[in-house]
C-alpha cells in the first residue's frame, strides 16, 4: 500500500440501513477513508474484493448465502503480489457479542451493530497501525504476534454453528510417492507446498503429491498447527526452526533438519513480526 494513496474500502451488510449507518460513522471518524462499494452479501463481498482490491473490508457476520466468516475465508485465498496485499478484515456483528474474545488477540477486528463513534474510533487506529506495519515489514514490533487469521475463522464458525464447534481435522494425507500410494500421518507432515497442478508434502523422510489444494487444506488442517504463511504454503508450527531474512526483506522460514527456506508473502508477516 502507498501511504500517499487514500486507504479504500468495501462495506459489505445485508441491511442496506446498516450499511448506510456505518458509512456515515465512517466519514466521522476517518473522513480520508474511501469507499469504493457495497455489498449485500458475502459473495458480493469477494467479488468486489476480487474488482476493487481494497485496503480493508467490512463483513456482517450473518448474511444469507455465505455468511462473513465464508466470504473472510475466500477473500485470504485471494492471491496479494507487490502491489496489492490481502485486505485488513473487520466484522460487523449484531448478537454476536459471545464471539468478541475470539477478536482480541486476532489479525481482524469487530463492530457492534449500531456502530457507536466512541469504538469506531478504537477499530480505526487498530486498522491504521495495521496498515502502517505492512509498510514498514522490517520493522521490530514489540507486540507479541497474533493469531493466524484461519484460527480466528475456525473459531469463529464453531460459535456460529455449534454442532461444528469440534470439527474433525485430517488424520491421514494419501499421497504419491514415486509410482505408489502412500498414507502419510498428518503430524508427520512438516509443510505443504502448491504449484499450479500439485501440492508437495513434505515429511522428514518423504516428499509427495497430492492434488487437493492449499485453500482445501487450510479448512482441513487443524490451524493451530498449520499456519498458512502464503497462499501457496502451509507449515507445521511445531517444525519451525527459526525465521531469517533474504536480501530483499523478505521473511523466510526454516524448516527443522532441512536446508530448504520458505517465503512468508507480505499479508502473513504478521505472525512473526515480534522476530
Amino acid at each position: 500500500m502507498n501511504s500517499a494513496a487514500p486507504i479504500r474500502a468495501v462495506l459489505a451488510d445485508d441491511e442496506r440501513l446498516m450499511r448506510e449507518q456505518l458509512r456515515s460513522r465512517l466519514t466521522e471518524v476517518w473522513p480520508e477513508l474511501e469507499i469504493v462499494a457495497e455489498a449485500k452479501n458475502g459473495l458480493e463481498a469477494v467479488e468486489l474484493t476480487k474488482e476493487h482490491k481494497p485496503d480493508l473490508v467490512f463483513l456482517d457476520i450473518r448474511m444469507p448465502g455465505l455468511t462473513g466468516v465464508e466470504a473472510a475465508r475466500q477473500i485470504a485465498q485471494l492471491p496479494d503480489d507487490d502491489e496489492w496485499l490481502v485486505p485488513e478484515i473487520v466484522f460487523i456483528t449484531a448478537y454476536d457479542q459471545y464471539a468478541v474474545e475470539a477478536f482480541e488477540q486476532g489479525v481482524a477486528d469487530y463492530v457492534l451493530k449500531p456502530a457507536e463513534r466512541e469504538r469506531l474510533q478504537l477499530t480505526v487506529a487498530r486498522i491504521k497501525k495495521r496498515l502502517a506495519q505492512r509498510d514498514a515489514p522490517s520493522a521490530d514490533f514489540s507486540d507479541s504476534a497474533p493469531v493466524p487469521l484461519q484460527q480466528l475463522l475456525h473459531k469463529l464458525s464453531g460459535q456460529l454453528n455449534p454442532a461444528a464447534a469440534k470439527p474433525q481435522y485430517l488424520q491421514w494425507i494419501q499421497a504419491t510417492v514415486g509410482q505408489a500410494i502412500q498414507m502419510i500421518p498428518v503430524e508427520d507432515v512438516l509443510f505443504f507446498i502448491s504449484d499450479e497442478k500439485y501440492t508437495r508434502v513434505q515429511t522428514a523422510k518423504v516428499e509427495a503429491l497430492i492434488r487437493k489444494p492449499i485453500k482445501e487444506l487450510v479448512d482441513e488442517l487443524d490451524p493451530q498447527v498449520f499456519w498458512q504463511i502464503h497462499r501457496s504454503t502451509l507449515v507445521n508450527a511445531r517444525a519451525i526452526d527459526g525465521i531469517t531474512r533474504d536480501f530483499r526483506g523478505r521473511q523466510l522460514v526454516g524448516v527443522k533438519g532441512l536446508m530448504e527456506k520458505l517465503e512468508v508473502s507480505r499479508s502473513y508477516t504478521h505472525l512473526f513480526k515480534g522476530m
